[in-house]
Parts: C-alpha cells; sequence; structure tokens
C-alpha cells in the first residue's frame, strides 16, 4: 500500500541573491555556479515541507503500520549534470515562511525566506546569528541524514528518508520541513565538500508545489498491507503460471479522489486444457502466487496512462494480497492527483532461475481515471 501527500510549501534558496524569495517558483533549483576563474562559487538549496498530521494519525491508529517514506522529486530539464553525484536531505531546524517571491520578480520579492533570512528583510531574523549569510540550518548525525545517488541517465529523486520522519513523527525534532542540498557546510564555507569546491557539477531542477504539470513533490508513504487467505481456492499450477493471462474483474472507468478502492484481478492459463466439469476451467478462480516462497509472490505497478512515467515502482509494499474470493489489492486515491489517468500494471515471480526465467510482466491497458 502507498500514500502520497503533497507538499505545503517550499521555496529555493540562492546564494547569489542572498535576500531573494522563490517562494512561488514553479522550479525548485540546485544549483552550483563556479565562476571562470574558479574564484567566486555560488550554490542554491530547497526547502520543502509537508504536512504530517493525517500520516501520523494513521500510524497512532495501526492503519499505517511499518512505513517507509521516500521524498520524491521530478525532473525539469537540468543543465550541465555531472555524470555521477548525490543530493542529501536534512531536516531543516527553525521555522520559516515560503513567500510571494519569483526569481523573476521585478522589483525583486524580499519577504519571505531567503539564503540570509528565515522570514524576509523587514522581519531581518538571520538563519544564524553568528553567520550573516547561512542558506539555513539543520540538524545533522545519526538518523538526520538521508541522501540519493544519481546516474547518468537518471534524473528524478526517490530518496528514503524514513529516518527523519520518523524524527518528527516521534518529536525526537520539530517538523520544519527538508532541506535538499549537496554536500556542504552552513553558509557554504567548507572547499572540501561538493558545494564549496571548484569543481563544475551542474544544476538540478525539479517541478515546485506550484508546478502546473503532474509532477508536484510528493512524500510517499509505502508499507505491507497484504493479507493471504484462500478459503477454498486453488493455487494456479507451474503449467498454469508459464501462460497466464490477467484480467480484471469490476474495473471501474473513474473513481473518486477521497476514495479508498479495492480492485479484483484473476490470473488464468491462456489456452485452459479442457476438462468434464460443470464449470467451465476458464471461469474458474484459482489464486496467483501468494509470495510465502522467498522471492515469489505477485505485484503491481501504477503509471502515468498518457506518459507511461511510473507513479508507483514494484516493491515490498506493492504486494497482491487474496481472500476467499479471488486476488485483489487496496488502493487510497486521495494521495493521487484528480483529473488524471492512470494505468494497473502486473509482475509475477515463480519458479527459480534468472528474472527472465520467474518474472512474467503484464502491461495490458488496465486504466482508470481519477476525478475530483
Amino acid at each position: 500500500m502507498h500514500y502520497f501527500e503533497f507538499a505545503e510549501k517550499d521555496a529555493t534558496l540562492y546564494e547569489a541573491t542572498s535576500s531573494m524569495n522563490t517562494g512561488l517558483d514553479e522550479i525548485l533549483e540546485i544549483r552550483k555556479d563556479v565562476s571562470a576563474t574558479g574564484a567566486t562559487v555560488d550554490v542554491s538549496r530547497v526547502l520543502i515541507k509537508f504536512d504530517l498530521s493525517y500520516i501520523s494519525s494513521s500510524v497512532s491508529s495501526g492503519l499505517i503500520t511499518n512505513p517507509k517514506y521516500y521524498l520524491n522529486l521530478f525532473d525539469a530539464k537540468p543543465t550541465a549534470l555531472a555524470t555521477s553525484q548525490s543530493l542529501y536531505s536534512y531536516p531543516v531546524s527553525q521555522s520559516w515562511i515560503m513567500g510571494d517571491g519569483r526569481a523573476d520578480s521585478n522589483p525583486r520579492i524580499t519577504e519571505g525566506c531567503s539564503w540570509t533570512f528565515k522570514f524576509g528583510k523587514i522581519n531581518g531574523e538571520l538563519w544564524d546569528s553568528q553567520i550573516s549569510a547561512s542558506g539555513a540550518t539543520w540538524f545533522s548525525g545519526s538518523g538526520f541524514e538521508a541522501s540519493h545517488s544519481f546516474g547518468h541517465k537518471s534524473r528524478d529523486m526517490r530518496m528514503d528518508v524514513t529516518d527523519i520522519v520518523n524524527k518528527w513523527l516521534s518529536s525526537t525534532v520539530p517538523n520544519e520541513g527538508f532541506i535538499v542540498k549537496r554536500s556542504g557546510s552552513i553558509g557554504n564555507t567548507d572547499s572540501n565538500l561538493d558545494e564549496g569546491s571548484t569543481t563544475r557539477l551542474g544544476n538540478f531542477s525539479f517541478f515546485s508545489s506550484d508546478t502546473h504539470t503532474k509532477f508536484p513533490p510528493t512524500l510517499e508513504v509505502e508499507w505491507d498491507d497484504s493479507s493471504w487467505t484462500t478459503g477454498s481456492l486453488s493455487p494456479l499450477s507451474s503449467t498454469e503460471l508459464e501462460d497466464l493471462v490477467i484480467y480484471m474483474k469490476g474495473l471501474r472507468p473513474e473513481y473518486n479522489q477521497k476514495s479508498k478502492a479495492k480492485f479484483r484481478l484473476v490470473g488464468r492459463a491462456r489456452f485452459p486444457e479442457r476438462t468434464f466439469s460443470t464449470t467451465p476451467d476458464n471461469l474458474t478462480v484459482k489464486y496467483l502466487p501468494s509470495g510465502s516462497t522467498s522471492g515469489d509472490g505477485a505485484f503491481y505497478s501504477i503509471k502515468d496512462a498518457e506518459t507511461d512515467d511510473v507513479v508507483v515502482p514494484y516493491g515490498s509494499g506493492y504486494k497482491i494480497s487474496c481472500d476467499s474470493t479471488g486476488n485483489y489489492f487496496n488502493l487510497w486515491l486521495d494521495g493521487y492527483q484528480p483529473e488524471r489517468f492512470y494505468k494497473l500494471c502486473y509482475k509475477v515471480v515463480s519458479g527459480s532461475g534468472t528474472a527472465d526465467e520467474t518474472q512474467t510482466h503484464f502491461d495490458e491497458g488496465f486504466t482508470f481515471k481519477v476525478s475530483q
């Protein structure tokens, strides 16, 4: 199971324009600008905060159990990125105001958070009273750092931030949001770290909460809600699994965004064997592999039906369940964007051997719309 929380507020802090607010920009940037001579280095950092009240109450009530948390940021055409590098997240240690500014505002807006100020230039309260231009402050140490490594082609970010979110939910530190940045110190004064060095690493661009695209930042909650009760059902045989087809039962074209829906699927042999029975074999429901054997099981993934972008990847939180009627899984649709079409895909893992030998993928065009 999974749930998506959308950002409550976000902004980019620019070292070069240290009092400028960008709270309403549609793009979040993690920049590194090195002068031609290498004499000056200016960077930017991202602040982003999520309201955790619903997640907290769901964990406390047992509705969400043993979750993992991922911070998702989506690529908005970065420039000149180095082949391999990492970004880091930490919990912000002070409150801040998002503000109404944009990078192209004229005149420049200085009310709201910036590299120098927490609340704005008129208020004048610095992030750090000892450093006039600090670029925010954050908690560090064990359990306060998360990271994500980027390869040559990977530009979206799905960062495991479980430890940080658990610190907030346990009230170890207050939730003032994440700061996302390259490795570097408060005030960007350490030339041995990525931010302060003269190495050119390029500029990350991600869509903000003010984007008009389908890709705002999200905090993804993932947990295993699967259950397995087969009643009088029989399993699909190894022969049936070799040439399997999957179809949906009762898939509706549209679901309300506030609903929690149960999706049912059935697997059967493509060409059922002829048997002498009062019930045709192609109407007999059997269940998919349960996952009780290490590595085996059935899983679902969700894609954007128009772009084919993966919204929900295959993982341990996306196992198919079973009851006496057949296989199913549940979705909390209040974490999905409304007026958007989604596509259901499946993976069945069974037997031994290589991934190609044991995994079968199904992308049969099962789509639905989430409506407001």
